[in-house]
């Protein structure tokens, strides 16, 4: 009987190992442009996005946005965006990836409260659609195909 890993490897998933912080949120790793950062993987956030103060530590070329962030935090919070991003988890690869830039010392001053550490950004809805995710909470991992 082939179990779920078997089945998804058959039809071209990658696996991608997560870890439940003490928030009780999904952490991975990720490497946008090469570079490797923490994220909270999201399925409630409509767009990948990581905060200002991490811009040069992924090279990102940004360009000013009309759009306003809404989300735990508050709504209304101005952003930036950058295209044509690389972004890396495991052997999965996006060579065409986007992402929202905004200000998150709010997420991360949430998460020093519950002595969690800080994140670069969150990976949402935009990176589980565009993979067909399909999350498997017993086992701590996500497929992306």
């Amino acid at each position: 009987m082939e179990n779920l890993y078997d089945t998804l490897k058959k039809e071209g998933y990658k696996r991608i190992k997560f870890k439940i912080s003490k928030t009780q949120h999904l952490l991975i790793k990720a490497k946008i442009n090469g570079v490797v950062g923490d994220f909270i993987l999201d399925t409630g956030a409509s767009n990948s996005c990581i905060g200002f103060d991490s811009i040069e530590h992924f090279n990102l070329i940004t360009a000013d946005s009309d759009t306003k962030a809404a989300g735990a935090g508050g709504v209304g919070m101005l952003t930036q965006t950058s295209s044509q991003n690389t972004l890396k988890m495991s052997w999965w690869t996006d060579k065409n990836f986007s992402l929202v830039i905004f200000d998150m010392s709010h997420v991360n001053l949430a998460l020093q409260q519950y002595k969690a550490k800080p994140v670069h950004g969150i990976i949402g809805a935009d990176i589980l659609l565009k993979g067909k995710a399909i999350i498997d909470y017993y086992n701590n991992c996500f497929y992306l195909k």
